[in-house]
């Protein structure tokens, strides 16, 4: 599939297509603006997310010896697994055609695309991180989960890998933004820039940042047992 055409009006250029985006100058080919509002949006991403937090929660609750923020973190990943393998998938599938698309994840990304237009104007950078987050993250968060559920050896491994690239990604998301000026965002206004693009994106620094601490404080302590068990080597013979 092709990328997404776009360029800047020049000086003295028709009139661009009327959209919602930034830079304002921006002109997107064949853009065709959302039919269902931004409510129903929002409300279908954060009623799935709840839904998946509560059933992840009370499912949990069924394992023996699991502590509160352990499940949390269990349902932390089971929201992950959808929004990296579903929603992030998505995009990295038909992000050459969501700006006329009018699919319901296309639309949902055409909102949130008002906190960062490079979704709309598909970034290779964007594209390049979502790819890799959906084909790798989103899997592993699921794995991740049943490795808990499932109380494996393994599943410390498996937090700190998924919770290590969650956090390389969304540093190298700002950092390149702030690279770019923070042109593709209405630069203060509450619900684009502080919620879609700082907060929503913040989460996936706060809470990995955590996790990766518990994970590491996790293998340390059972690193420091299999140290102390281990048997002690021969001394050699004279």
């Amino acid at each position: 599939m092709g990328g997404v055409r776009y360029k800047t009006m020049a000086s003295g250029a028709g009139s661009a297509v009327p959209h919602p985006y930034w830079p304002r100058d921006l002109q997107i080919d064949g853009y065709r603006p959302n039919d269902r509002p931004m409510s129903e949006i929002l409300t279908f991403l954060f009623s799935v997310s709840g839904a998946l937090l509560v059933g992840m929660w009370f499912l949990t609750g069924r394992v023996t010896g699991m502590s509160a923020p352990r499940r949390l973190a269990v349902c932390w990943f089971m929201v992950c697994g959808f929004i990296h393998g579903v929603i992030e998938g998505w995009f990295s599938f038909y992000y050459p055609v969501i700006p006329k698309d009018q699919a319901f994840l296309s639309q949902l990304w055409k909102e949130y695309g008002k906190g960062d237009s490079r979704y709309i104007i598909a970034d290779n950078f964007t594209v390049c991180m979502e790819t890799v987050t959906a084909a790798a993250w989103g899997p592993l968060s699921i794995w991740t989960v049943i490795s808990f559920l499932q109380n494996k050896p393994y599943r410390f491994v498996l937090q700190l890998i998924v919770s290590l690239g969650q956090l390389y990604g969304d540093v190298l998301y700002f950092y390149t933004e702030y690279r770019e000026g923070f042109s593709h965002s209405e630069m203060w206004h509450p619900l684009y820039f502080w919620f879609y693009f700082v907060f929503m994106n913040a989460l996936w620094i706060i809470i990995p940042s955590i996790l990766i601490v518990d994970a590491w404080i996790n293998m340390s302590k059972s690193q420091s047992v299999a140290d102390r068990t281990r048997p002690a080597s021969k001394s050699k013979r004279n």
